[in-house]
């Protein structure tokens, strides 16, 4: 992350899970759309209080309106460069992406998204979860219908190359 990108888009309760074959479950986070970059928060210095007010807002704010380009009030680009300094935390540059998308589940919304870093190619899935149950393991139980669309364009709009 530069110094001088600011946030565009802050998700949180964003469940991801791989699309490798054999693999299980996935990973609860952030997921941040700045000018350049999609970094997806696995580990944060958030406040426990603070994310559980957010992801509550957050739900009522998807029951009024779909659109996924919200910032959430609490968090801003110096607590981004806090969390990425943690190496779990994945920062991905939008010319990285060689595929986005996004479908309608009867679930839920789903952003797929494909990147190349580091000479390996990387797929996700990820959705925003609403409910969740926390034993055995914490997993999504609901998920919310939200417009992944304004995310995709915005940065489809940014890369330098298409396909």
């Amino acid at each position: 992350m530069q110094p001088d990108e600011k946030i565009q888009a802050h998700l949180v309760s964003v469940w991801r899970e791989s699309k490798k074959i054999f693999s299980i479950g996935g990973k609860e986070g952030m997921l941040v759309l700045t000018d350049r970059h999609l970094i997806f928060i696995h580990k944060t210095e958030a406040k426990i209080k603070w994310w559980q007010a957010i992801t509550q807002r957050q739900v009522l704010n998807f029951i009024k309106s779909k659109n996924t380009m919200i910032i959430h009030d609490g968090y801003d680009e110096t607590n981004l460069m806090e969390d990425l300094q943690n190496e779990k935390n994945i920062e991905v540059s939008f010319d990285d992406i060689t595929n986005i998308s996004h479908e309608e589940k009867t679930w839920g919304s789903v952003l797929n998204i494909e990147y190349e870093k580091g000479g390996k190619k990387e797929k996700f899935q990820y959705s925003i979860a609403q409910d969740w149950v926390k034993y055995p393991a914490k997993e999504p139980t609901k998920y919310m219908k939200v417009d992944w669309e304004p995310f995709v364009q915005y940065i489809k709009g940014r890369q330098k190359f298409t396909e």
